[in-house]
């Protein structure tokens, strides 16, 4: 795979007004801008999937209009966007295309890390790029032998061999089989052991440019649904300075509770819900239009409310879980707490299978035809296999078996 630098090029700088206090509209973008890029994820998507392609025309679209940079602040010149803002856009995204709205979304999963997480000097050199649309970011967080245990890493850790310097710099090789979007990332966080002697769950998260690497793909991508991610293996091998690690050395599990595994249930569940509610407008206006299906049936209409249930269940638990996130960043306390982490768990379990269910159900109310036919303008069936990725991607059995052993330990039994 041909190694790319920043995508400056492609993506000219655009400058943006600067302020330490961005408007609501500024923290959220702007409604016809994003109207305008739904419609082109939409037209696009088709493409993705049937091909199993990177969106390109589609995330070409976001880096232009500045969206790589909507959690980057205005101070560096981004969007200044904030949680609620990101929940929405999501579910926008997803309304036109789920993979790229996916792939978005974990972007800015990244550079939340960077801003909570980052040093100054790592800040002022990578947010200014982000924000031109420049800085594309991928996770590498899975591994052959780790699998998707987000806190653990195998693979350390190195003093570079050919830095002679008194800080020296850091040489990593790494493994992954799943990176959503990796083949065309232009920056990478990765999880690594924190060093040769560190225990596995000693992990240090590390920024490393496309430019400073070999990436190699080792397999391809060729899937059920979420065809449009490239969410194939890599394998990466280079050196990075050493003032690239994200946090403290070893310090990586208060990133992921802080920032990683909030900002992951958030954005999964506002695409995942996003993606149902948009099938869900197209099929209520197809209804609406057809003559084959009679809208005073009671049993079509106990149909449509039990899929409207289940979306109003998901949107009502998301945004009160976002409002907890901020009102306890606003505070600067802890996620990292039974309660907390019981409760984002659920919201991951709760979205995924409640937003798969309500689009099976539409399927069963459209028909073999309309609902299960890949031709069918209703495009049920791409969103159909889309969303049964949704328990799959962090398995639902292992968050299930995480809240059991987490509800043991908070003793107040604390709701939502």
């Amino acid at each position: 795979m041909p190694e790319t630098g920043l995508r400056g090029a492609q993506c000219p700088a655009t400058p943006r007004e600067r302020s330490s206090h961005p408007s609501p509209r500024s923290r959220r973008g702007d409604p016809d801008t994003l109207a305008r890029l739904v419609a082109v994820l939409a037209e696009h998507a088709d493409a993705a999937d049937r091909e199993a392609a990177f969106p390109e025309e589609s995330v070409d679209a976001l880096r232009r209009a500045g969206y790589l940079g909507f959690l980057v602040p205005t101070e560096h010149g981004g969007m200044g966007g904030d949680l609620a803002g990101l929940v929405e856009t999501a579910q926008a995204l997803a309304g036109g295309c789920l993979s790229t709205a996916m792939i978005w979304m974990m972007h800015c999963q990244q550079v939340d890390v960077l801003v909570r997480h980052a040093h100054s000097g790592l800040l002022d050199r990578l947010l200014p790029a982000v924000a031109r649309g420049e800085l594309y970011l991928a996770s590498v967080t899975t591994g052959p032998v780790t699998g998707g245990h987000l806190l653990t890493a195998a693979e350390p850790l190195r003093r570079r061999p050919d830095d002679t310097s008194e800080d020296g710099g850091l040489w990593l090789e790494r493994t992954a089989p799943v990176v959503t979007g990796g083949s065309r990332a232009d920056g990478f966080l990765v999880t690594m052991r924190a060093a040769q002697d560190a225990g596995r769950h000693s992990v240090s998260l590390v920024y490393a440019d496309r430019s400073a690497l070999t990436v190699e793909s080792t397999g391809g991508w060729n899937t059920l649904g979420m065809r449009g991610t490239d969410s194939g293996p890599l394998r990466l091998r280079g050196g990075v300075p050493a003032d690239q690690v994200v946090g403290a050395p070893g310090g990586f599990r208060r990133v992921a509770t802080d920032s990683m595994i909030p900002l992951a249930h958030l954005g999964w569940s506002a695409c995942w819900l996003g993606a149902a509610r948009g099938a869900l407008r197209g099929l209520l206006g197809w209804l609406r239009g057809s003559s084959a299906h009679d809208t005073t049936s009671p049993l079509v209409r106990e149909r449509i409310a039990r899929v409207r249930l289940e979306l109003e269940l998901v949107s009502a638990y998301l945004e009160r879980m976002r409002e907890r996130v901020d009102e306890v960043r606003a505070v600067g306390g802890s996620l990292d707490t039974p309660a907390l982490q019981i409760q984002l768990n659920t919201l991951k379990l709760a979205a995924s299978e409640l937003s798969f269910s309500a689009v099976d159900r539409m399927v069963q109310l459209a028909g073999l035809s309309a609902g299960y036919g890949a031709e069918s303008p209703l495009r049920l069936e791409r969103v159909f296999r889309d969303l049964r990725s949704a328990a799959l991607n962090y398995a639902n059995d292992r968050l299930l078996t995480a809240n059991g052993s987490l509800a043991l330990l908070d003793r107040k039994v604390g709701l939502l």
